[in-house]
Order: structure tokens, then C-alpha cells, then sequence
């Protein structure tokens, strides 16, 4: 028993030390995104162009995040992982080469149809529109010119599940470092040359194709030194490819629950003038949250439940699955706690400049609350939807992400008359948090180990440390808005950037203080620390 326990402490730590490297190289590409955020924001604010830009990007965008990084990932990372094992790199090699050959064809076609077809979606996507005119012919015209944004990606997320399966994170966790480097690049010339609003429009959809591809070729020179060549070969019948096949089309349904309710948030806010710029800035910022911590420990996790699934270590499932939902709600339970006490602040020193106005702060504000009330949900299911995938039961997470849909769409339609917007935020985070439950019970029910195992005990006492957090940043900002105001950029940065560090630290103290046992772990990732 005692090297059972010492076992899985050493797991643990592993997860963690693991989910630390990701995070600190996502954290390089959230910056940047970031940073990328703030040059569209900057260029084209949250007008018609904007707005027409935003709904065009979320075509190729939504089906990116639903087959390219959602179905097609969940897939392939087991089916890659099981071919791994069973007949070594050749084999696997060779799967990943058929697979690509035949999303050429598809999502080649796929682009064809697309091109026909965008003026009825961005109808169906933003209905509001066609009462402004220009806006939807504009939309049209941008999704057009994005659609070879959607093969790109889904290239590059099957480049990065072989990497992952390898356990090689380094260079997928700085691909997409590498695509907002390219739009940067490529905003900037854009700020230079002084173009009116819709060649900025135009301009910047060049750009955000561009760096699709070089976010796929920037992985690459690492499979190159993994022996990996890729030969095209059409061989549909490949039982490897039938079984991701036969995995895409429940998980499609299974992690359809965000991209569905975008879809039907995009339909509404499109009524509302800037409506759908505030949501989109609000989610995106929300993106650094889910992609440092989220992202780092599900790719941890998926990879490890996928291999305990495949020799049948249903203790080892367990173990992984905890420990990831544990590391994950001590790291977003606080940021939901940060985001709401801080969103005013924390918008107004990233967005407020050039064509971002101060009117645009309070709206985008509002929606970063709103969503951020569903952090903690959205990214446990980045980690308990692949342990179903991983057990070959991707039907669970079908009904998590149906029964979120009819949530959202009840908030939706309940409150949208009387909160416009801001209903659309909330109706995602209560679908969010609809499917997280779901998942977590029908697991728990079924298996069992999460809940009676501390989980419980130690969520109570990081949402004690969370309050706290909540009433120390919240008193910072008073005191520094009462001495400094907020006009200016030195007021912004002062009275957004202390707050942060008082809440961060408040946290990390109180943390010890309840003695919850991530806190030591984290701790033990900063330089000079003694791993406890």
C-alpha cells in the first residue's frame, strides 16, 4: 500500500510538473494572443468591421474548434496512442499519413461547398445583420477568404496530437505562439500603411490564414526528427482510420455543446449594435485562463487516461482523472474569483485605445463576468469528456453536451428580453456547467473514485480562499482608483496589475494557510523551491 501511495504521489507530481511546462509555453502564446486581441481591438474597435470580422472568423473557427481541435482530436490521440503501442512508430506513422491525406479531400471539398454556401451562414449565424447595410455582404465576403483557415489548423491539430501521444509537448504548445507572431507581424504592417477600416478587414483575414499555415509547419522539423515522412496514401478501409471515424461522429455530438452555443449566442448578439465584438473580446480574454490551465492539464491528462484505458488500469484512470479535476480547480476557482472582482480594470488597461473607446469598456466587462461564471465548468470537461473517449463511451459526453444546449437555449430565450446580451454569456457558463455535472455524476456513478476521495473537502476549502481573494483585490482597486483615478495609462496599469498580485498572493497564502495540497505542489514548480 505504501508504494501504491508513493506511486501516485510521484504521479502527481509528474502531472503537475508536466502541465507546468505546458502552461509556461502556452502562457507565451496567450500573451500573445493577447497582444493580438489588442491590435484588432486597437484597428478596427467593436464596429461594423469588426463585428463583420468576428462572425466570418468563427465559420472556419467553429468548425476548427469542433472537428479539427474537438472530434478529430479526441479521436485520433487514443487511436494514435493504441497504434503506438501495439505496432511502434512505423504503424503509427503510417496512420497519421493516411489520416491526412484524407482531410485534404474532405475539408478540401469542404472549403468548395463553403465558398457556395457562406452567404445562407452567415445568415443562419447573424441574423442581425442584413438590417445594416453592407454588413452581411462584407461578412460573406471575409468568410470566403478565411476558409483555407480551417485545413490549415486541422493539419496542425494532428501534428500536435502525435507530438502530445509521444510526449512531446514542447513544440504543439508553441505552434500557436507561432500564428499570433504571424498576425502581429502582419497587424502592424497594416497600422503602418494607415488603411481605411475594411482593408484593415480584409488585410487581417490574409493574415489570420497565413498564420494557420505556419502554425502547422512549425511542428514539422519535430516530426521529421521523429522519423515521421508524410506519404500521401488513400486507404479510407485503414481500421485505424475507420476506428477514428467511428469515434468522430459521437464525439462530434459530444463536444458540440461550446461550439452550438456560440453558434446560437452569435445569432442573438447580432441584434444588438457591438454586441458580438464585447462577447467575442470577453471570451477571448477568457482563453488565457482555459489555455494555461485547461489546455496544459487536459493534453496531460488525455494522454495518460488514453494509456491507463489501454492496459485496463481503471485505478490509474481514476487517479489521473482526480488529480487533474483537483490541479484544475485550484487554478481556475481563484481566476473565476479574479475575473469577476477585477473584469473593469482588466479591460480597460488591455482594450482601451484607438478605435476601443471607453463606451466599449462596461459591455465587454459585463460579458467577461458573465462567462467567467463558467470557467471552472468549461475545463473540467476538457478533462472528463477524453476519460470517456479514452473507455470507448463517447455517448455520456453526447448527453452532457445536448442537455447544455437546451440550458443555454432556455436562458437564452427566458432572460434575453429583459438582460439582451449579457443573457447570451450567462446561458454559455450554465451550459457549461450543465454538462460538467453531467459527466462528473454518470463517472462517479459508474466507477466511482472522484467524489469520495477528498475532492469534495479540499473545493470547499479553495472556495474559502477564493472568497478572501475576492474581498482583498476588490478593496486594492478601491483604494488605488480613490488615490490615482483611471484615466491614463500608468492609473490603468496600476489600478488593474496591483489588484491581480494582491488577489494572487492572498490566494497562494491562504492556500497554505487551509493546507490544500496543490498549493505546495505548484509552489514547488518556481525556481529555487524545494519540491515538497
Amino acid at each position: 500500500m505504501s508504494a501504491r501511495v508513493k506511486e501516485g504521489e510521484g504521479e502527481g507530481r509528474s502531472l503537475v510538473r508536466s502541465a507546468g511546462l505546458i502552461s509556461a509555453l502556452t502562457l507565451v502564446s496567450r500573451v500573445l494572443g493577447l497582444v493580438r486581441e489588442q491590435a484588432f481591438a486597437a484597428l478596427l474597435g467593436a464596429g461594423l468591421y469588426a463585428d463583420a470580422f468576428n462572425i466570418a472568423f468563427r465559420i472556419p473557427n467553429l468548425l476548427r474548434d469542433l472537428f479539427a481541435e474537438g472530434a478529430l482530436s479526441a479521436a485520433f490521440m487514443p487511436t494514435y496512442t493504441r497504434t503506438l503501442a501495439e505496432q511502434g512508430r512505423e504503424g503509427a506513422h503510417r496512420l497519421a499519413s493516411r489520416l491526412l491525406t484524407l482531410l485534404a479531400v474532405i475539408l478540401g471539398a469542404l472549403m468548395i461547398v463553403g465558398a457556395f454556401l457562406a452567404s445562407p451562414l452567415v445568415s443562419a449565424l447573424a441574423g442581425g445583420f442584413g438590417s445594416v447595410p453592407g454588413k452581411h455582404d462584407v461578412t460573406v465576403q471575409l468568410t470566403r477568404v478565411m476558409l483555407p483557415f480551417l485545413p490549415l489548423v486541422s493539419f496542425a491539430a494532428v501534428a500536435m496530437g502525435m507530438l502530445n501521444a509521444e510526449q512531446k509537448y514542447g513544440p504543439p504548445a508553441l505552434s500557436p505562439a507561432l500564428f499570433n507572431v504571424v498576425t502581429i507581424a502582419w497587424a502592424t504592417g497594416l497600422w503602418c500603411l494607415g488603411l481605411p477600416a475594411e482593408q484593415v478587414a480584409f488585410g487581417w483575414a490574409l493574415g489570420t490564414v497565413l498564420g494557420g499555415a505556419a502554425q502547422f509547419l512549425v511542428q514539422v522539423p519535430a516530426l521529421r526528427r521523429g522519423g515521421w515522412r508524410f506519404r500521401m496514401e488513400w486507404a479510407p478501409a485503414d481500421p485505424g482510420i475507420r476506428q477514428i471515424g467511428s469515434l468522430m461522429g459521437p464525439a462530434t455530438l459530444g463536444l458540440a455543446a461550446v461550439q452550438v452555443n456560440i453558434f446560437i449566442s452569435s445569432y442573438f448578439a447580432s441584434h444588438e449594435p457591438s454586441a458580438v465584438s464585447w462577447l467575442n473580446y470577453a471570451f477571448r480574454l477568457l482563453y488565457l485562463p482555459i489555455g494555461l490551465f485547461g489546455v496544459a492539464v487536459s493534453t496531460i491528462a488525455t494522454t495518460g487516461l488514453a494509456r491507463r484505458a489501454a492496459v485496463g488500469d481503471m485505478d490509474g484512470l481514476r487517479h489521473t482523472l482526480r488529480q487533474s479535476l483537483r490541479l484544475l480547480a485550484f487554478l481556475t476557482i481563484p481566476s473565476t474569483a479574479g475575473l469577476i472582482a477585477l473584469a473593469v480594470p482588466i479591460i480597460r488597461l488591455l482594450y482601451e485605445r484607438g478605435a476601443f473607446t471607453s463606451s466599449d469598456t462596461p459591455g465587454t466587462a459585463t460579458a467577461l463576468v458573465l462567462y467567467s461564471l463558467g470557467l471552472v465548468a468549461y475545463t473540467a470537461v476538457k478533462v472528463l469528456a477524453p476519460a470517456f473517449f479514452a473507455l470507448g463511451n463517447p455517448r455520456v459526453p453526447l448527453l452532457g453536451s445536448a442537455m447544455a444546449v437546451v440550458t443555454n437555449l432556455t436562458v437564452i430565450f427566458c432572460l434575453y428580453d429583459g438582460l439582451g446580451f449579457r443573457a447570451v454569456a450567462l446561458g454559455v457558463s450554465a451550459g457549461s456547467w450543465v454538462n460538467a455535472l453531467i459527466l462528473l455524476a454518470v463517472f462517479e456513478r459508474r466507477l466511482g473514485g472522484l467524489l469520495g476521495q477528498g475532492l469534495t473537502a479540499v473545493l470547499g476549502r479553495m472556495l474559502v480562499a477564493a472568497l478572501v481573494l475576492m474581498v482583498a483585490a476588490k478593496g486594492a482597486l478601491g483604494v488605488l482608483e480613490g488615490v490615482m483615478g483611471t484615466s491614463g495609462l500608468l492609473a490603468q496599469l496600476v489600478t488593474a496589475l496591483v489588484p491581480v498580485a494582491v488577489g494572487v498572493l492572498t490566494y497562494g497564502a491562504m492556500a497554505r494557510l487551509l493546507r490544500i495540497p496543490e498549493a505546495g505542489a505548484v509552489l514547488s514548480l518556481l525556481p529555487g523551491r524545494r519540491r515538497l
